[in-house]
């Protein structure tokens, strides 16, 4: 029988809730399907960072490294600034272990409400591909005269050919199996040097997949567009900080952020891959049992698809379709009263 060792950080608020039923699914589906998983739960949180001054130990990467996947919940507090936990995990984990594509899928599903009128369940379903490690996330930059009133601070992106190609040929190549139709976020009509030499790679990366039919919307217009008419769009394939609010703003459009999943992966597979509902930790509704599960159920899919389960990833998927679109039980934040636990039961029946 195949054996997954599966790294937990439930993280901080409702992240501790949705775990749960995520590992519950990931077992049941294990059962079915011949392979073992087994978990190994680490503390890494805001908690921690209160307690102890830091949001994992110096060691926190080596501990992960021998690991098949991680499965991580959510992070955050409003006590803790939100750059001193992400930079304090998440982008530690994603860069040391090369996550350089995160993958954020979207979909409609039949029985949820989009907040779009003409969004259609079974037309609005395509993925975001982020690029994870570089772009407008850089950490090159710093801060000056702090207090006076010359204050200044200085970011600075870094793209860099290998940086930009790789993903690029993720996503092309994700396009080739799809629908065979891309499209590069860009803003080189404003930002002068990075992201026309995004567009100059993107063209390069586009000669080299001639199966594939690309094109280029500038962020602003492709937001709009994301709103107006989201079914025209199958593959998507951005810098970090484009990709992060376009999958943000394409789950609002699918009906509710707390559906979303996604995975920070490392192709080549030299690491282990980080798979997390992009929900966050949710501190308003933390403690009362009600958070979507989704979000996390749907990454922990994705995660049995990068480790080779395919079959056990669909059911898991078909599963989440057929509770909302056949049953009547929903979450808060999709307009009905289910408790997390009374979601995660009925998905459980019908898987």
């Amino acid at each position: 029988m195949t054996h997954h060792h599966i790294a937990l950080i439930p993280g901080d608020g409702i992240g501790a809730e949705v775990l749960p039923p995520a590992q519950q699914v990931l077992d049941t589906v294990g059962a079915r399907h011949g392979f073992g998983l087994s978990y190994t739960s680490y503390d890494w949180s805001c908690e921690r960072y209160v307690r102890e001054g830091a949001m994992m130990p110096a060691d926190g990467c080596a501990q992960l490294r021998d690991k098949d996947a991680i499965l991580l919940g959510a992070v955050g507090l409003p006590r803790v600034p939100d750059h001193v936990s992400l930079w304090g995990l998440l982008i530690p984990i994603r860069r040391g272990f090369r996550q350089y594509v995160n993958l954020r899928p979207i979909r409609l599903f039949e029985g949820v409400e989009s907040p779009l009128r003409r969004a259609t369940a079974g037309e609005v379903e395509f993925v975001v591909v982020r690029e994870n490690v570089e772009g407008e996330y850089s950490e090159i930059g710093g801060r000056l005269n702090r207090g006076f009133p010359d204050e200044m601070a200085v970011q600075e992106a870094v793209f860099t050919r290998a940086g930009v190609t790789r993903v690029l040929d993720y996503a092309f190549e994700l396009a080739a199996r799809r629908g065979g139709k891309l499209t590069s976020a860009t803003k080189s009509n404003g930002i002068v040097h990075t992201l026309p030499f995004w567009d100059e790679l993107v063209a390069e990366r586009g000669a080299a997949h001639p199966q594939v039919a690309w094109d280029q919307e500038h962020i602003d217009a492709l937001a709009a567009k994301f709103v107006l008419d989201p079914a025209r769009f199958d593959v998507v394939v951005a810098s970090n900080l484009f990709g992060d609010i376009l999958s943000d703003l394409a789950a609002a459009v699918a009906g509710s952020i707390g559906i979303a999943p996604a995975a920070n992966l490392n192709p080549e597979r030299e690491f282990p891959s980080m798979f997390e509902p992009v929900h966050g930790s949710a501190p308003d509704i933390a403690g009362q049992g009600i958070a979507n599960p989704i979000g996390a159920i749907w990454s922990a899919a994705l995660m049995l698809e990068h480790l080779g389960h395919c079959r056990a990833a669909r059911d898991i998927t078909d599963a989440i379709a057929m509770v909302l679109a056949k049953t009547d039980v929903r979450t808060r934040d999709l307009g009905g009263s289910a408790t997390t636990t009374e979601f995660t039961e009925k998905l459980l029946q019908l898987l």
